[in-house]
């Protein structure tokens, strides 16, 4: 990946619908040679996808919660067993594996406290390999995501 490939994803990142024509002129390529390194940066999977980032609240999702949650083991299958549940659930926006005190940190996002509390009380709290979860409501953004910065 050279200069021109990281001026090309940057752009791409910041509006993923900007024509070929318009992202060859802002990257100073030919419109045949844009078009064969987006081409092999999909391919090669450097892209992976293409989406419409919403505007959470816009979307009636007014709050959103991170979530340490800590397993009663770090046996396979209680590993195992946690990440199915979270990865069935599309109100969890995000889970990472992390170190520390707690296992996991999770983002999500939720209409309001009483859906949020129907996650938490009816189906995060159900999950046999959770030993304690602590919840953090987000009160602002300060800064969303918008891209990975590559130079």
């Amino acid at each position: 990946m050279d200069r021109i490939d990281t001026h090309i994803l940057s752009v791409l990142q910041r509006d993923g619908q900007i024509s070929m024509a318009r992202l060859s002129e802002k990257v100073g390529l030919s419109l045949s040679a844009c078009h064969r390194r987006v081409k092999a940066m999909e391919a090669s999977g450097m892209i992976s996808h293409y989406a419409a980032r919403l505007d959470r609240k816009k979307a009636g999702l007014e709050i959103q919660v991170f979530i340490e949650v800590k397993l009663v083991s770090q046996r396979t299958a209680d590993i195992d067993a946690f990440e199915k549940a979270i990865r069935a659930m599309p109100e969890v926006l995000e889970c990472h594996l992390i170190s520390g005190e707690f296992d996991y940190l999770m983002r999500v996002a939720a209409r309001n406290t009483e859906a949020y509390e129907q996650l938490y009380r009816r189906r995060l709290s159900s999950i046999p390999a959770i030993s304690q979860m602590k919840t953090l409501l987000s009160l602002s953004t300060v800064k969303d995501f918008t891209g990975f910065h590559l130079g």
